[in-house]
């Protein structure tokens, strides 16, 4: 099954949600090779020139390739159904079916992960607070998720890699094109020491729509999300609903009222986020 599953997985016409549907239909996948274009259409409202361009792309690929080439480039993959899936993003409402990384998938297996995200031009302030706040959690061994964009999240991870902590990147398309191109140095050095995710094919480019989808494992691996800094309409605050959504806790550091930059998290904090000022208003909500 993880064969078919890890072929659909790279067919352009599959979207996420289809390859959800399908596993939802049928858990063993077998239904693929013997609906008819009526049933497909009738299952996954999908028409008959899609269907004929899946199951074209379908058998034109070979596992046995793919993964030889995959392995030559250190890619390993899983899918939803292994043990070594990230327990706590198996939790979600709709957790990516196929995984693809590079590094040390244990890490997300571990008993304190938390996100940070914010803002891609963060001031003065930020870049402090970012200090304030995260260099502790990483002292007291906490990994350090975000999304390997400019501005805070490669803050976050940089800090972890200095620290001696442990980080975890999510990217929003395949190994192939990693974005941005200015980070690939602080990504080599996370797939080396750490753990990058990511649900889409290594061919995969990043495409606009990837980025929430994106947002949705950064705060589903954890147990919490710290906003720092992010304006009134940001991705940031995509994540941040995301982890509501998810159940988990959501953490603002808050700003000024006249940076713009600030206005995102203090509307989280009037709408319920938690407000944080030092490490232990995130720490405290984690008993041991």
């Amino acid at each position: 099954m993880n064969k078919r599953l890890f072929l659909l997985a790279h067919c352009k016409g599959v979207s996420q949600q289809i390859l959800r549907k399908m596993m939802k239909v049928d858990p063993t996948l077998e239904l693929f090779f013997h609906l008819k274009d009526h049933e497909w259409e009738a299952y996954f409202q999908l028409n008959k020139e899609r269907i004929k361009a899946i199951k074209e792309e379908y058998h034109s690929m070979s596992f046995i390739e793919l993964e030889k080439q995959y392995k030559k480039d250190n890619i390993m993959f899983l899918s939803l159904y292994d043990q070594a899936y990230p327990p706590l993003l198996k939790e979600i409402s709709d957790p990516p079916p196929f995984l693809f990384y590079k590094g040390d998938i244990a890490l997300s297996h571990s008993a304190q992960i938390i996100s940070v995200v914010g803002t891609r031009n963060p001031n003065h302030y930020g870049k402090s607070a970012l200090n304030f706040i995260i260099k502790p959690l990483i002292v007291n061994n906490w990994v350090i998720v975000s999304g390997l964009a400019n501005g805070i999240d490669a803050m976050a991870h940089t800090l972890s890699i200095n620290q001696k902590g442990k980080t975890i990147a999510v990217i929003a398309g395949g190994f192939y094109h990693l974005y941005p191109k200015q980070n690939q140095t602080l990504a080599e050095q996370i797939m080396t020491s750490h753990l990058i995710l990511s649900e889409h094919a290594p061919s995969t480019p990043p495409q606009r729509w990837h980025f929430p989808m994106r947002n949705r494992i950064i705060s589903g691996l954890s147990k919490g999300t710290i906003i720092i800094q992010a304006q009134k309409r940001s991705g940031s605050l995509i994540t941040a609903q995301q982890a509501l959504d998810q159940n988990r806790e959501v953490f603002a550091v808050p700003g000024s009222i006249f940076d713009e930059y600030s206005g995102g998290t203090n509307d989280l904090i009037q709408n319920g986020a938690k407000l944080v000022q030092d490490v232990s208003h995130i720490i405290e909500e984690f008993p041991r």
